[in-house]
C-alpha cells in the first residue's frame, strides 16, 4: 500500500491509542500537531543518514553572480535539496573543495556535480524507514497529546533502536566506499 503523509501520521497516533486522522485540515488536537511536526520530524530523519533512497545526484546550473569573496563559482542547490552528502566535477560525484552559503554552493571549478539527500514522495519510502518514521512521529507526538513523559521517554528509545535498525537495513543496499586517497595507501606502494 502506498503511503502518505496522512496515512503515516495515522498510524503513529494509532499507536499512541489515538485517533487516526483523514486530513491536516481537520479540527482536532491530533490534526493540529501532525499538520506542525510531520515535515520537520521527516525532514529530519531524511537529513540525519545518507539513506541511499534519498540519494541523488544532479549537475548545478551556475548563477550568473559570483560570491562575494573565497570562490570564483556560485551554484543553485536544486528545489528539493536536504543536505550535501559530496560535491565533483567530470563526471564525479565527490572530491570537490566547496561550502554552502545561502542556499547555494560555493567552488572554484565551473562543471559540479552535486550528490545530495533530498525528499523523496512518501510513496517511495521502503518499509524499514516507513516504520522508522512511524515510531519517529509516536514519540514526538506523544508528550504533546498524552503528556505522559515515561511514554514518551520509552517511544523514543523505541524510535532510536528503529533508527538504527533502519541504517543497518540501508547500508546493505550498497558496495562499501572504499579509501582512494590516503597518504600511507601511496606510501606502501
Amino acid at each position: 500500500m502506498a503511503q502518505t503523509a496522512i496515512s503515516l501520521c495515522s498510524k503513529a497516533l494509532i499507536k499512541l491509542g489515538a485517533q487516526p486522522i483523514s486530513s491536516f485540515a481537520e479540527s482536532t488536537a491530533e490534526a493540529e500537531i501532525a499538520s506542525q511536526l510531520y515535515e520537520p520530524v521527516r525532514d529530519d530523519l531524511l537529513s540525519a543518514y545518507p539513506w541511499r533512497f534519498a540519494t541523488a545526484q544532479k549537475q548545478l546550473n551556475q548563477l550568473v553572480n559570483a560570491p562575494k569573496a573565497d570562490y570564483a563559482y556560485a551554484y543553485q542547490l536544486p528545489n528539493d535539496f536536504l543536505r550535501v552528502l559530496s560535491a565533483g566535477v567530470n563526471n564525479t560525484g565527490r572530491g570537490l573543495n566547496y561550502r554552502i552559503c545561502e542556499r547555494t554552493l560555493q567552488c572554484n571549478d565551473s562543471n559540479v556535480i552535486l550528490t545530495y539527500i533530498y525528499n523523496p514522495q512518501e510513496q517511495n519510502y521502503p518499509p524499514f524507514f516507513n516504520q522508522l518514521l512511524i515510531a519517529k512521529l509516536a514519540a514526538e507526538f506523544c508528550l504533546p497529546l498524552t503528556e505522559n513523559a515515561s511514554r514518551t521517554e520509552f517511544l523514543v528509545r523505541q524510535a532510536n533502536e528503529l533508527f538504527t535498525r533502519a541504517k543497518l537495513i540501508d547500508a546493505q543496499q550498497d558496495i562499501p566506499t572504499g579509501i582512494t586517497d590516503f597518504s600511507l595507501i601511496g606510501a606502501r606502494l
